[in-house]
């Protein structure tokens, strides 16, 4: 039921947005060198590791690391706006569509997060599909705090269901879904 509900919803959800990706990475290009769209390794479900897309909203010269790690000088004009309203995550409507992320489930990490992948590991948190958002995010727990996170992801593991997935959905959209912040 939870992958047909993300392939329809992704299906649709790009054919009502591609106009706003494709405008909004060429808006980035514009604004500062480099490219709109950004593609970054992340480890998924059963620790497969995939390429997921964003719109960029760091300087492009940035180094990868992950975003409580990152200075807050690195974000773009354009990208600051970008995180604020979640748009930066519309790429991974693509994500969604090709399997490798859910709508909701535990937030991709990057493959040099040791600590957060032993804590995920240990907790079985990998065996679900990352997510788009999920019940950290809306709590306002970010990869900073690994413990914390992987005992949040697991804890939705244990109690997901798609009501669940449609209450994260809608606190999202609405301003709960905070993001990871940066240093």
């Amino acid at each position: 039921m939870k992958r047909i509900f993300d392939i329809v919803s992704s299906f649709f959800g790009l054919m009502a947005f591609g106009w706003l990706i494709l405008l909004l990475t060429v808006a980035i290009a514009r604004d500062s060198p480099g490219p709109g769209l950004f593609a970054q390794k992340r480890v998924g479900k059963g620790e497969r590791v995939f390429v997921c897309y964003k719109l960029r909203t760091m300087a492009s010269d940035t180094v990868s690391a992950a975003s409580h790690e990152t200075p807050r000088s690195a974000v773009t004009r354009l990208g600051a706006v970008l995180r604020r309203w979640k748009l930066d995550e519309l790429p991974q409507l693509w994500n969604v569509l090709k399997g490798d992320m859910s709508f909701v489930g535990p937030r991709p990490c990057l493959p040099m997060q040791e600590m957060l992948i032993e804590e995920r590991r240990k907790r079985g948190v990998f065996a679900l599909r990352p997510g788009i958002t999920g019940l950290a995010q809306v709590q306002g727990v970010d990869m900073s705090e690994p413990e914390r996170l992987a005992t949040i992801d697991a804890a939705y593991a244990a109690r997901r269901t798609i009501w669940l997935d449609l209450k994260l959905i809608l606190q999202t959209m609405t301003g709960r879904g905070r993001g990871d912040r940066v240093a």
